[in-house]
């Protein structure tokens, strides 16, 4: 995806189909690309990045100056009970090669996305970026937790030893068209959009769990993806910076959740 005029920056988007990528690649298209932007959106189908071979062959054939990284293993709360040393090995290997391979081809600046369940599982609030580090993240989804909390130390050293600009952003819960509605496997809302709907369909009760005391923020995608291009353009610092946002967050939601009932 090419803009008018001379590109300047070669953007590779890891993890280019996935909610946070598609969201991305929506804006851009609709408008939010500048000029001197060449975007390219790369998946699982171009490249296995827990290979290292086949992630540098994929940084060789592109030569991005940019990087957004969202390439992940993910799911929901019972697969990560399931799987932890999974989610540990695979992410680790997955961010390892790509922020590698960013530094050898000598990317400008890397943008990964982290995740709100790095935070300790004991802390105050509110929280804030300085606190990532302070406790364990709670016990059900270590694995994945450490090997995000990873990217940061990875940034730090990639800046302190050779200079890069590698950074990461920590989303509030992301939802938003094409997410995974999988009740099992997917996360709060899309999950609670489908047992609304399956519910409804069957005239059964509808049962949420948990005792509806803790409180969570969540994005919309596309609001989300927005922020994304302004830290990608604007924001030149190592430490991680947490992103939220509202614009279109209840507006999504309440036009799901009525389709559902209806």
């Amino acid at each position: 995806m090419e803009g008018a005029g001379l590109v300047g920056k070669r953007i590779l988007v890891t993890g280019g189909t996935g909610l946070v990528g598609r969201a991305i690649e929506k804006v851009v298209a609709d408008g939010e690309g500048q000029p001197d932007e060449e975007w390219i959106f790369v998946s699982s189908r171009d490249a296995d990045l827990t290979s290292t071979t086949e992630t540098k062959a994929l940084f060789e054939k592109h030569k991005p100056t940019h990087v957004i990284h969202l390439a992940a293993m993910v799911g929901g709360l019972f697969r990560n009970i399931r799987y932890n040393l999974d989610f540990w090995r695979r992410n680790i290997l997955i961010n390892d090669n790509v922020l590698h391979s960013a530094y050898e081809t000598g990317v400008q600046k890397v943008v990964s996305c982290l995740s709100t369940c790095i935070f300790p599982d004991k802390t105050t609030y509110p929280i804030d970026e300085s606190m990532i580090h302070n406790g364990p993240p709670h016990s059900s989804n270590f694995g994945y937790s450490y090997a995000k909390r990873m990217i940061d130390i990875q940034n730090r050293g990639y800046f302190e030893q050779h200079g890069c600009r590698f950074t990461a952003v920590i989303p509030t819960n992301v939802f938003g068209p094409h997410d995974n509605f999988n009740i099992e496997d997917g996360h709060v809302l899309p999950g609670l959009i489908h047992k609304v709907y399956l519910a409804k369909q069957t005239g059964s009760a509808l049962t949420v769990w948990g005792t509806g005391k803790p409180r969570r923020q969540f994005i919309y995608s596309l609001d989300l993806a927005r922020l994304f291009l302004w830290v990608l353009r604007e924001y030149d610092e190592v430490e991680p910076i947490i992103l939220s946002a509202v614009k279109e967050t209840c507006a999504w939601f309440n036009t799901n959740y009525a389709n559902a009932r209806k």
